[in-house]
């Protein structure tokens, strides 16, 4: 009888991590339906493409209860991010000029990639064996590069940190392994608006926008979208690599299409959960103001087959356009402006930690990647030890942690979600439009 009594918890202890993180991600989108509505119409994926490039999908933010959420979660200055700027003379001008200041360092984009990852690898020292978070030492190399794009200047060690803190602050915040700290993110926009006021961005920046509002654009397309998707891209790309040690090989002995494996990890790992627009017109039965929702894992997976496996060989006779692959949307209907850039600069960045470093891993790795991405970097260079062990530590902790992390968001992700619906700051924004 004690000895039942005894191995009754300890059972259930050990089986946490195979069944409660599960069990509370349910519970946690549950919450999150309830807080905010039912509000959306679930697009198939036979008709996503033709609705997510159709002109009348083009209404970004006013009229969803979703927009307060991520405009929550993006603040400061959600309302010109170029990502929830309506249709309209404001968008117009700071797409042209987003797009005007990534085609002045296109031709340089991979050499300036190249030299940021490098000054990161250098940092990790001679160790023969590191244990990184990839998402974490990739962000750096993104915060310098998009410095460099903005500025036209190599990235100095305040402004990094600046914008390594911001824009790790609005994913970990996104993920809901932690609040949002606002005083980081205005630390950041105080340094733009400096920056701007003393003329030190070489780019005519957007005339529609007060220098304030100049600055939150900077901040929100170059320094939180740019480089959060760069290190997340990033991080799930050499993720994979490390997981598949054929794709590794192959990669460095030149068999393997380091673009195959781009395609195929952003197929599998796509950057976006569910995208919603709102319709300025009707589609058809859809009515004028209606909020569609687009599911980017379930558009990446059908059509394909067995889905669910990481096959870069697929794409020597698959192409993007021909099948449910839009990594960087589509360009009938806002494409991602960096959809020219990212390949290359990813190539770069591969190609760098490759040549010095061999990667493995043991972590889960799923698409919101919350664990960051734990990996192993080896020294190409003489190491020959067994790092085995180290394998299975990286496993079981990964487990482990992958536990209290579930219940960090669920409790920290309520929160927000309700903070976020009783702040309205998009509702109350366009709110205030009409008003004046």
């Amino acid at each position: 009888m004690l000895t039942a009594l005894i191995a009754a918890p300890l059972v259930f202890l050990v089986s946490l991590p195979f069944w409660l993180p599960a069990v509370v991600v349910r519970l946690r989108l549950r919450i999150f339906a309830h807080v905010n509505g039912t509000e959306g119409i679930q697009v198939e994926v036979a008709r996503f493409r033709a609705l997510y490039e159709h002109p009348a999908a083009d209404g970004r933010s006013r009229g969803a209860v979703l927009s307060d959420l991520f405009w929550y979660w993006l603040a400061p200055g959600p309302q010109v991010h170029q990502e929830h700027l309506e249709p309209g003379e404001r968008y117009t001008e700071v797409a042209r000029t987003t797009r005007r200041i990534l085609a002045a360092v296109h031709a340089r984009s991979a050499s300036i990639a190249q030299e940021c990852a490098e000054r990161a690898l250098d940092a990790l020292g001679g160790r023969p064996v590191n244990a990184v978070r990839i998402r974490d030492l990739m962000m750096p190399i993104w915060a310098e590069f998009y410095y460099q794009v903005v500025f036209d200047e190599p990235c100095p060690r305040e402004a990094r940190d600046l914008i390594v803190g911001n824009a790790d602050d609005v994913v970990t915040s996104l993920k809901c392994c932690g609040l949002r700290h606002m005083t980081r993110r205005d630390s950041l926009t105080r340094y733009l608006v400096r920056r701007i006021e003393a003329g030190d961005v070489p780019h005519g920046l957007p005339d529609v926008l007060s220098t304030q509002e100049q600055a939150w654009y900077l901040q929100g397309t170059f320094f939180n979208t740019a480089v959060v998707q760069s290190s997340e891209a990033m991080a799930h790309l050499l993720m994979a690599i490390a997981e598949h040690a054929d794709v590794q090989s192959g990669l460095l002995d030149g068999t393997v299409d380091i673009d195959h494996v781009m395609d195929e990890a952003l197929r599998l790992y796509p950057l976006f959960g569910v995208a919603h627009r709102i319709t300025t017109g009707e589609i058809g039965a859809i009515p004028t103001g209606s909020v569609l929702l687009f599911n980017y894992a379930d558009f990446h997976q059908s059509g394909f087959d067995n889905p669910e496996r990481f096959d870069p060989s697929r794409w020597k006779t698959l192409s993007a356009k021909d099948t449910n692959h839009i990594p960087y949307g589509v360009t009938a209907n806002r494409a991602c402006p960096a959809r020219g850039l990212m390949p290359i600069t990813m190539r770069a960045v591969t190609c760098a930690t490759l040549t010095r470093f061999e990667l493995r891993t043991s972590a889960g790795h799923t698409r919101s990647i919350p664990n960051r991405g734990p990996c192993l970097l080896t020294d190409r260079l003489g190491h020959t030890r067994s790092v085995r062990w180290r394998l299975t530590v990286m496993r079981l902790r990964d487990r482990c942690e992958d536990v209290t992390r579930s219940v960090t968001q669920l409790v920290l992700g309520t929160y927000m979600v309700w903070d976020a619906r009783r702040q309205r700051l998009c509702g109350r924004y366009f709110e205030q439009l009409a008003v004046d």
